[in-house]
């Protein structure tokens, strides 16, 4: 069945003439003539008593109509939610991160997020490790990593960039170390293999086989605790480090041990218009976020 004959149908009920409906659907009366008795000779159906008085309906007749009335009430409620959908950005969001990143870079940009759209209802996903984080359960995930899967849709934010940390205190009781060629010597805060996607799994393997004084750690949020408490010697990235005050560098960020930043949206929920939009928001601020920090900074 054509979806148009019920446009014709509701027309000529509430019409009640050719020449009324002719009206209503923007036509003339001859082509409303016309489209009726092609669709009552297509379906085998009379959909209205015709008189001199007007149109009448039969019983297959009010049964269309009432549909052609449902399905009007449904198209009028569409463009409606289609109208609000353009002019105000509302409904729930669904955001998963590290704890770290959250509390760090993403926490003070849904702020102003919220600011600027009150309406969107946030739900936040956190984890202190990102293997463990679901894809499928947000709409969008900020994480770190360097191969995202290939079916994932997304933005690369920036390159993080990883370096040595300690107290000044924690150096001076510590003097004379050499950090390239005896790195053992210190006392190293490492991730334990929970959140090793988190750090440089490959720089510990390479520098501290021979460590023996070692804190691990299942946080990176601990981790950063710990160095700054003077406990001993972090690989952190740049974007914690650099913004601890009792923090010093001891140096260049590790070649070769950068992580990407990533934000990726759910296949599934990314043709919202919200979803879109809150997107490219977050790039637009972590982006802007990225020059005032400086990830890559230079020892």
């Amino acid at each position: 069945m054509d979806w148009d004959y019920l446009r014709y149908v509701r027309a000529l009920a509430i019409g009640g003439t050719l020449a009324k409906a002719g009206e209503i659907l923007g036509v003339h009366q001859t082509t409303v003539l016309r489209r009726l008795d092609h669709m009552e000779e297509a379906l085998a159906v009379r959909f209205f008593e015709r008189s001199r008085e007007g149109l009448k309906l039969t019983a297959a007749g009010e049964m269309a109509f009432h549909e052609a009335e449902k399905l009007a009430a449904e198209i009028e409620n569409l463009e409606r939610k289609l109208r609000q959908e353009t002019t105000a950005l509302e409904g729930k969001i669904r955001i998963a991160t590290p704890d770290t990143l959250m509390a760090e870079l993403l926490a003070p940009i849904l702020a102003s997020l919220l600011i600027k759209y009150p309406d969107i209802e946030l739900e936040v996903l956190t984890d202190n490790d990102v293997s463990n984080l679901s894809h499928r359960e947000a709409d969008l995930t900020l994480r770190p990593e360097n191969k995202p899967q290939a079916t994932w849709e997304g933005e690369r934010i920036a390159a993080m960039e990883y370096a040595v940390y300690a107290t000044p205190g924690y150096c001076r009781h510590n003097r004379g170390f050499d950090l390239d060629q005896r790195p053992e010597q210190l006392r190293w805060i490492i991730p334990d293999e929970t959140f090793s996607l988190l750090a440089t799994g490959r720089w510990y393997r390479r520098h501290l086989k021979h460590a023996t004084s070692v804190i691990r750690c299942n946080s990176l949020q601990a981790m950063v605790a710990l160095a700054r408490s003077g406990a001993g010697v972090a690989v952190l990235p740049c974007y914690l480090g650099e913004d601890a005050r009792e923090l010093r560098r001891l140096s260049e960020p590790l070649e070769g041990e950068s992580v990407d930043l990533w934000l990726h949206v759910n296949q599934d929920t990314q043709q919202m218009a919200r979803v879109r939009l809150v997107m490219a928001f977050l790039v637009s601020r972590l982006r802007a976020l990225e020059a005032s920090l400086e990830f890559s900074t230079t020892y």
